[in-house]
């Protein structure tokens, strides 16, 4: 077999504010492999078929300093979580048409010496594998996770959750829902609105256009915050926050690119007896894995639980999908597909 190409998403240029498409992140199509010949020793080839982006990918971009992941390489690719079939494998338990689960590069084959941060992933309920990047992936596993750990619910709750129109909003939305708890959720369009109606919010609206503030005065107090985006937003939830109420931190996206605004009330944390907790899905993912896999998949497939996916073709649009999933112009989870099986 001839070499065929093997196109890459790199690492360019460290931004000070939004990634730049084409300037940050740059497609090179320069490489070339040979899937027959290309030495293994001892390792494994993998075709990747779907890549996923998500907002935590911007705190990899940077040059350094302290932070719970470390800085993408400059010149190198990319990674996140993908899924990638074997093409041929000269290692101990990989073999040829297995597929893989876990942390890959942007680029369309790769050569693995371990299953290192990876798993070996067989789809029982015939669900799209882009899926296992979303509700069946990271984000479904943190939301599942989150709430599992550090909600502390109890009956007659009420819930806000920000960015509820995303993959881990959604997914915590549906879990208090289960639970019979109000929720008060908010997203960046109307789209994202109508999607979270779908699922059962109580009180869903658009923040663009309306103010959280008065949402929250109307129908609060609250007592568990799922928040993903800090700022203004967490600041209007201290002041609507019942005693007792619980803040579960899962990222704040609002000063990604721009710092982020400060948040003035935080001596509410003592007066009302709030708790606050961060957290990282992946210090979780030993412990309660087996049970997210065991229960999430059939529920998705059944449409017990919903979803909703923003696909695009191709590792040249990696930069595009990156910037849209900052500025929230994405309407589902974003994958990348790089290509079929």
């Amino acid at each position: 077999m001839a070499p065929v190409r093997n196109a890459r998403a790199i690492m360019n240029d460290y931004p000070s504010g939004y990634p730049e498409p084409g300037k940050t992140l740059v497609y090179d199509d320069s490489q070339t492999i040979d899937l027959d010949t290309v030495p293994l020793n001892g390792r494994f080839l993998i075709k990747t078929l779907v890549l996923s982006i998500d907002p935590y990918m911007r705190g990899r971009m940077r040059s350094g300093g302290p932070s719970y992941v470390p800085p993408f390489e400059l010149g190198k690719p990319i990674t996140s979580g993908g899924v990638g079939v074997v093409i041929r494998s000269e290692k101990e338990g990989v073999k040829a048409g297995d597929h893989v689960l876990g942390l890959m590069g942007h680029q369309e084959y790769s050569i693995r010496s371990s299953l290192e941060g990876m798993v070996i992933i067989q789809d029982k309920h015939g669900l799209p594998w882009s899926v296992y990047l979303g509700a069946a992936g990271m984000p479904g596993f943190t939301a599942f996770v989150g709430w599992k750990k550090f909600a502390h619910s109890k009956p007659g709750d009420v819930v806000f959750v920000t960015t509820g129109g995303g993959p881990v909003g959604s997914m915590v939305i549906q879990i208090a829902k289960a639970e019979g708890l109000k929720v008060i959720a908010s997203a960046g369009s109307e789209e994202k609105v109508a999607f979270m109606k779908s699922i059962g919010t109580d009180v869903a609206f658009n923040y663009k256009t309306t103010s959280t503030r008065e949402i929250l005065e109307k129908e609060g107090p609250i007592d568990i915050f799922w928040d993903n985006v800090g700022g203004e937003i967490l600041e209007a939830a201290l002041d609507a926050a019942n005693v007792n109420a619980r803040f579960i931190e899962c990222g704040m996206i609002s000063g990604y690119n721009s710092g982020g605004a400060p948040v003035r009330n935080l001596m509410l944390i003592v007066g009302k007896d709030i708790t606050m907790r961060g957290f990282i899905q992946t210090r979780h993912f030993d412990e309660h894995k087996d049970e997210f896999y065991a229960t999430i998949p059939e529920k998705l497939a059944k449409g017990e639980i919903k979803y909703t996916e923003d696909i695009t073709h191709g590792l040249d649009k990696v930069g595009d999908v990156m910037l849209s999933v900052l500025k929230g112009t994405n309407k589902g989870k974003a994958i990348v597909h790089v290509a079929d099986e």
